[in-house]
């Protein structure tokens, strides 16, 4: 685990609705063009924060793993989408790119789940999210800006989360 700086934001979840919840607060706070990246095993509890992601999104779609469509998208009111991408399926970055990763970034924001299969086809500047299984109910959350942009994001996230 890498030493935490300033801009970091380490969360524990002690259930699958505190962990729903925490995804509200940053689906809040999403505009289109933003990029967060979900890293962790199976059962880390990325579809599950994805979920309260697309809640706090203003989206009433049902959110499920997109592992065998490749893509899921949930629409809120205003038409804008959050794209939830499972890359696990995919074999290479130039796949990620047929998918036309650059439109979903214009008309909405983009969950990218397994993102190290297809690293190089993201942007650099995003929000890197960390989970990992640490008990039947317990799940550990390290949330990661990469740019300004994400910096400024995670800092409202924290206040958010924890007040203040």
């Amino acid at each position: 685990m890498p030493i935490l700086d300033s801009s970091t934001v380490e969360f524990f979840s002690h259930s699958p609705d505190q962990t729903r919840r925490v995804g509200m607060r940053l689906g809040a706070l999403l505009q289109p063009g933003d990029l967060v990246c979900l890293c962790g095993d199976l059962g880390a509890g990325k579809t599950t924060l994805v979920q309260g992601m697309a809640q706090g999104w203003g989206s009433l779609d049902q959110v499920s793993s997109p592992t065998f469509v490749l893509c899921n998208m949930y629409r809120r009111p205003d038409s804008h989408a959050l794209y939830h991408l499972d890359a696990y399926r995919l074999q290479s970055a130039l796949e990620a790119e047929d998918l036309d990763l650059d439109q979903m970034l214009e008309t909405g924001a983009l969950v990218v789940e397994w993102p190290d299969r297809i690293r190089s086809a993201l942007p650099q500047t995003c929000l890197w999210v960390d989970l990992r299984w640490m008990a039947e109910e317990q799940r550990g959350m390290v949330f990661i800006p990469h740019g300004a942009h994400y910096e400024t994001l995670v800092t409202e996230f924290r206040r958010r989360v924890y007040g203040g």
